[in-house]
């Protein structure tokens, strides 16, 4: 409910014309840059320039932070160059295409969480989509859940509030 609620919000805010070209849209093109473990650009058939998409109802680390790298490395093997399906929702303050992504009939978010490389996205005292994944990547101790990092894992939104974002060092 506070998705749909969150989404209305932004749908709001971005005008009924944009609202209306990013509503529950599907459509298919290729993976041609892996910015992070949750943001990828994708070409559409016959499209102008790639489309910057955010996947939906996942949180991957931050780039510099630990299991950042390994996220969107993990994501580049697996969808880089590749055709997938973009399940479009909304747009998000970035103006990036908010999606669920699917390669190889597998959404691409919920594989992320499956081996510990993302955080099921949660919302207040929603636990997210993904949260059956997460708690068993946890148990399992895949990625960055696993004893190999020195620290606990931190929650992405966490890390940025005490740390700032530290994107720009690495597009």
């Amino acid at each position: 409910m506070l998705a749909i609620f969150a989404t209305l919000l932004n749908f709001s805010s971005m005008g009924a014309a944009a609202a209306a070209r990013t509503a529950r849209t599907s459509w298919t093109g290729v993976v041609t840059y892996v910015v992070d473990g949750d943001t990828v650009r994708i070409q559409r058939p016959k499209g102008s320039k790639p489309v910057s998409v955010r996947i939906d109802g996942i949180d991957a680390p931050e780039i510099c932070q630990p299991g950042g790298t390994a996220a969107r490395d993990a994501l580049k093997r697996r969808v880089l160059g590749k055709p997938v399906v973009v399940q479009s929702k909304a747009r998000d303050n970035y103006g990036r295409l908010v999606a669920r992504i699917v390669f190889d009939q597998q959404d691409q978010g919920g594989w992320l969480v499956a081996q510990g490389l993302a955080w099921s996205y949660r919302y207040r005292n929603n636990a997210g989509p993904y949260a059956a994944q997460q708690g068993r990547a946890q148990k399992a101790r895949l990625g960055m859940f696993s004893p190999v990092y020195a620290a606990a894992p931190v929650y992405p939104a966490e890390f940025r509030k005490k740390h700032g974002s530290c994107y720009a060092r690495y597009r």
